[in-house]
């Protein structure tokens, strides 16, 4: 499971939010084993504890499951997977508004770029 690091937060948080990125597209199914801890941390080069805190984060949001030694799987509550949708959805609405006002740019304008660019 590759994916690009970047420097502006920390590393388990770009973890959990790539997986769940991957759960809401289906590029990882419900119920599908992730890599261990430890292949995980091998794949993209980072401290295997650090791995180990995103799992152990999104066992407590109850997006993957571990049953004792055995790998992590991905949840099969569909409800919650909507939820991971639209929690991302808003993250990134806010994200992209923040910035729009900061640089004064109107809400007709936001409407006609993104109609023009979103394709």
């Amino acid at each position: 499971m590759k994916f690009t690091i970047n420097d502006r937060e920390p590393v388990y948080i770009q973890i959990i939010r790539n997986i769940k990125q991957k759960v809401v597209t289906e590029e990882l199914k419900m119920g599908e084993r992730l890599p261990s801890r430890r292949e995980m941390a091998v794949s993209i080069n980072v401290n295997p504890n650090t791995v180990q805190k995103a799992y152990k984060e999104m066992e407590e949001m109850g997006i993957i499951n571990t049953v004792k030694n055995n790998q992590s799987t991905i949840t099969e509550d569909i409800n919650l997977i909507r939820q991971i949708r639209e929690d991302l959805i808003n993250e990134a609405t806010t994200v992209f508004l923040e910035q729009m006002k900061a640089i004064n740019v109107a809400k007709d304008e936001i409407k006609n770029i993104i109609n023009e660019k979103y394709d």
